[in-house]
């Protein structure tokens, strides 16, 4: 509501579009966007094999390089072969008669989702750019690039580390060796577009942190002075994304998160120089 405040005020302001005319504005951008993630699941739709063999199930393949990596890695720091895995016994099956077409839409339209984020991502700055001064205008290219370079960043970071440890845990997990493990489909996909999807949104935290400093939400002070709480909770869910009581695996993925909450701070940090200097 208060940016739909501020869009009114400035359209008061300069005789452009009422309240109800950037409602309509609005309904342009979303179908816009619409439209563009369609297009592109509709295209994705049509390449199953390569949909799902190649990309979704791939991190079930042996040869699969983030297996590769992660080995190559434990010889190298002489931990001979406790990196190494990818090795799966368990099968994957289809129990309702339109699991497999409803899969198929339903991942064509993540692949389109995610493809079409960077038009998504310039739909909603053109939206929202009127309530914005002249010189915040000028960001607008490095805001479309910073938010699609951090949400692609995310997705390929749990796609290539995040989704094959949880998949090795969850994959190779028993309670007792009487069970078998057969997981349907649906749960599979489930599971990495879960993840993929929250990595990227996850890895949008600059981008989150810059706008609620410029809002007086946040500030680089109240960030570090709750840093070793945010370092307790990374490691916390660091441990909870890697189950396996190796350090070396969790590091890899707490690392990255760590950065990313300093990042935020340095970006908390240039925002406030930046007001205090326009003050």
């Amino acid at each position: 509501m208060a940016l739909f405040g501020l869009l009114n005020k400035q359209g008061t302001n300069t005789g452009e579009m009422s309240f109800w005319g950037h409602i309509d504005a609005l309904r342009g951008h979303l179908f816009r966007s619409a439209i563009v993630v369609v297009a592109l699941s509709v295209v994705l739709f049509c390449f199953p094999e390569f949909l799902f063999d190649t990309i979704i199930f791939g991190p079930l393949k042996a040869d699969f390089a983030t297996y590769k990596a992660f080995c190559s890695l434990s010889h190298m720091l002489n931990l001979g072969d406790d990196l190494c895995f990818g090795q799966y016994t368990f099968k994957l099956q289809s129990l309702g008669l339109a699991d497999q077409f409803t899969s198929q839409m339903w991942i064509a339209f993540i692949g389109g989702l995610i493809l079409g984020s960077p038009y998504v991502l310039w739909e909603v700055w053109k939206f929202i750019k009127p309530a914005l001064k002249e010189k915040e205008k000028k960001a607008s290219s490095l805001f479309i690039i910073s938010a699609t370079l951090l949400f692609v960043i995310g997705v390929a970071f749990s796609y290539f580390i995040i989704a094959p440890l949880m998949i090795n845990f969850l994959g190779n997990y028993k309670v007792s060796n009487m069970v078998e493990n057969n997981f349907t489909m649906d749960s599979y996909i489930s599971t990495v577009t879960t993840l993929t999807l929250s990595a990227g949104l996850i890895f949008e935290l600059p981008i989150l942190v810059y706008f609620l400093t410029k809002f007086g939400l946040l500030s680089p002070q109240f960030m570090r002075k709750y840093r070793k709480h945010a370092t307790v909770i990374i490691l916390i869910v660091a441990g909870v994304i890697t189950p396996s009581p190796d350090v070396t695996s969790q590091l890899l993925v707490a690392f990255p998160l760590y950065f990313l909450y300093e990042a935020s701070i340095f970006v908390s940090y240039f925002v406030i120089k930046k007001k205090e200097r326009m003050a």
